[in-house]
């Protein structure tokens, strides 16, 4: 199974263990939260920790990012206290979750990066507030854009639902109409 092939349908949920030890439950959909779920492949190398600070740089500045907006979430396979380290050192403000088995990478379809290079590929998933991905950006190399790609993703949502909200939701008003005219054999010129 590809990466794709969730994209459209629900996301599967997760429960790993975060950087705190503690149990932490993904379930799509439910705080009626857009989702940024960001794979990726080691909690401290070069590229792993701009994405991350990207993540919790945007959160703090950006307004699309803001509180009750989005929810991000970091997943790599190292263990527990790698990633505990990696938060305290870094501030970030939101889960990093330890897949040491990478039983949630294989659940979401994420193999190894780079041609074969990195353990896992650099993969972020865009979850709707209704649970059901809506996009999902590989880019191993890139940690730049993942982000980006969010930040994007969160704008079309929120025109998104201020197009729903304007949809007025009173009933339709029965006109009446003129009789269509029958199509049929009399009708014909043929």
């Amino acid at each position: 199974m590809s990466y794709q092939s969730l994209i459209g349908k629900p996301a599967p949920p997760i429960t790993l263990d975060n950087y705190d030890g503690q149990s932490f439950t993904f379930t799509p959909g439910e705080k009626g939260l857009p989702t940024a779920l960001f794979f990726y492949p080691e909690s401290g190398s070069y590229g792993c920790t701009k994405q991350a600070c990207q993540f919790r740089d945007a959160i703090a500045e950006k307004d699309t990012f803001g509180p009750g907006k989005v929810q991000i979430i970091g997943i790599s396979p190292d263990p527990v206290a790698k990633q505990k380290a990696f938060v305290e050192k870094q501030k970030l403000t939101y889960p990093v979750l330890s897949d040491v088995k990478k039983e949630v990478f294989k659940v979401y379809g994420i193999g190894k990066g780079m041609l074969g290079l990195a353990a896992v590929a650099r993969v972020t998933f865009i979850v709707d507030k209704k649970g059901i991905v809506r996009d999902a950006l590989d880019a191993t190399m890139n940690y730049g854009a993942h982000s980006k790609f969010v930040e994007k993703w969160l704008a079309r949502l929120q025109t998104e639902d201020e197009a729903t909200a304007e949809t007025p939701t009173t009933p339709a008003v029965e006109t009446a109409t003129a009789e269509a005219p029958k199509w049929g054999a009399e009708n014909s010129s043929i």
